[in-house]
């Protein structure tokens, strides 16, 4: 492991990211690791990350200066960046930015990625979503009437209850049954599945409500 943590960490990538989006995710997990680019994009943000991880092709050589002694290169080209941080990473969550929205390549990289690593609780924030892979077992409490999608990254089925359409029988494939745009009906959720391949897609103001249905104990920096 490069990074080791008793807290969660924020992993910041090369796509967009916000202030607001940066500050939200500080709030539970102040400490900064970025992949590659992900340096660019925070010291545009007036913040410096304590690790740097990645094959390096994006970070020009002054950034690569500034923050000698937190790079880690990794040099293979077989696995994304995003890939190489969060295996590289032992936290109990890991909170990732900048890795949504920029490229429609890059993200279905990284969802393929979260399937990868089912033992990594990592949670992708993007301006209007938060993405989890699912465990076997969780329950959410979450607002009646939001919005909860299921995406499965392979074939998966499953059992649910406080959802307004119940997904009990059902087979998932991403070339067959999807779960877009399902409702909460009831105040919890809970949600059980037969392997680790299916993603749940919330609003990111359901951030919280998300890290408490994985299991994170909350620690809130910051006010």
């Amino acid at each position: 492991m490069i990074v080791q943590s008793s807290a969660g960490i924020t992993l910041v990538g090369g796509g967009p990211v916000s202030k607001a989006g940066l500050a939200r995710a500080r709030a539970f997990a102040p400490r900064l690791v970025a992949a590659d680019g992900g340096a660019e994009r925070l010291l545009r943000l007036g913040a410096e990350p304590e690790a740097v991880i990645g094959d390096f092709d994006s970070i020009t050589e002054a950034t690569q200066l500034r923050l000698a002694g937190r790079l880690f290169p990794i040099r293979e080209q077989e696995t994304t960046d995003f890939d190489k941080a969060l295996r590289s990473i032992a936290a109990p969550f890991v909170l990732g930015l900048g890795f949504a929205g920029a490229r429609l390549d890059h993200g279905l990289a990284v969802l393929t990625t979260l399937a990868r690593y089912p033992d990594r609780r990592c949670l992708i924030l993007g301006p209007s979503d938060v993405t989890f892979l699912a465990p076997p077992d969780m329950t959410l409490t979450l607002p009646v009437g939001s919005r909860i999608s299921l995406y499965p990254l392979a074939p998966v089925s499953g059992h649910s209850t406080g959802l307004r359409w119940e997904i009990d029988g059902l087979a998932f494939a991403p070339d067959g049954m999807i779960g877009t745009s399902n409702e909460v009906a009831a105040p919890h959720v809970t949600l059980r599945f037969d392997a680790p391949k299916m993603l749940v897609i919330l609003p990111v103001r359901s951030l919280r409500a998300a890290l408490i249905g994985l299991g994170v104990a909350l620690c809130v920096h910051g006010g």
